[in-house]
C-alpha cells in the first residue's frame, strides 16, 4: 500500500459497471485517455480527490465491501436520525430545528457525495453571509436587533392579548 494518497488509478481497478455516466474522469481513463488527473473513484464529487490515509479508519472501513455497506447503512441512519429529530423540532418555538440538520448533514457528508455538496453549498453561503455581516456592521446589526425586537413584540402579543385560545375558540375547542 502506498504512503500518500493516490491522485490517479488504473482504468482496471473497477469493473465497468462501477461508472457512472457522466463522470469525465471516468470516461477518459475507459477511452484510454489520460487527460484527467483526478482519481476516479476517490473524487469528493466537487472535482477534489477526498485524501484517504494509508491505515486510516476510512481506508480500514473501505478495504471490505461488506464492512463498507454496513458503514455507510449507518451513517446513512445516524444521518437520516439527526434530520428528522431537527424537523420534529420545528413544533418547538426558537431555532433549534436547525442544529440537528446541519448535523444530520454534515454526518452524511462524511460518506455521501451529494451530501457534501449540498453541505459544501451551505457553508460557502453561511462564509459569505458573515462576510458581509462584517463588512456591513451597522445594517446587519439594525436587522439583527429590528428582528429580535419585532419577534418580542409578537411573543409578548400572542401572551397579552391570548390570542391562541382565541384561536382555539374560534375553531370550536
Amino acid at each position: 500500500m502506498p504512503s500518500t494518497p493516490q491522485t490517479t488509478r488504473p482504468a482496471d481497478h473497477r469493473p465497468a459497471d462501477h461508472r457512472f455516466a457522466g463522470n469525465r474522469a471516468a470516461e477518459q481513463s475507459a477511452a484510454g485517455g489520460s487527460g484527467s488527473t483526478l482519481c476516479v473513484h476517490c473524487s469528493d464529487g466537487l472535482g477534489e480527490p477526498r485524501p484517504v490515509e494509508p491505515g486510516s479508519f476510512r481506508a480500514r472501513v473501505h478495504s471490505n465491501p461488506t464492512v463498507a455497506i454496513a458503514y455507510r447503512v449507518a451513517v446513512f441512519t445516524a444521518g437520516l436520525l439527526l434530520v428528522l429529530i431537527g424537523l420534529a423540532l420545528t413544533v418547538l418555538p426558537g431555532p433549534l430545528t436547525i442544529p440537528p440538520v446541519l448535523a444530520g448533514l454534515w454526518v452524511w457528508s462524511t460518506e455521501f457525495a451529494w451530501a457534501r455538496r449540498f453541505f459544501t453549498t451551505f457553508k460557502r453561503k453561511a462564509r459569505d453571509a458573515w462576510r458581509h455581516a462584517r463588512q456591513h456592521p451597522v445594517s446587519s446589526t439594525a436587522v439583527t436587533v429590528g428582528g429580535l425586537a419585532l419577534a418580542g413584540v409578537v411573543f409578548w402579543a400572542v401572551g397579552h392579548y391570548q390570542l391562541v385560545d382565541r384561536v382555539v375558540a374560534a375553531l370550536g375547542g
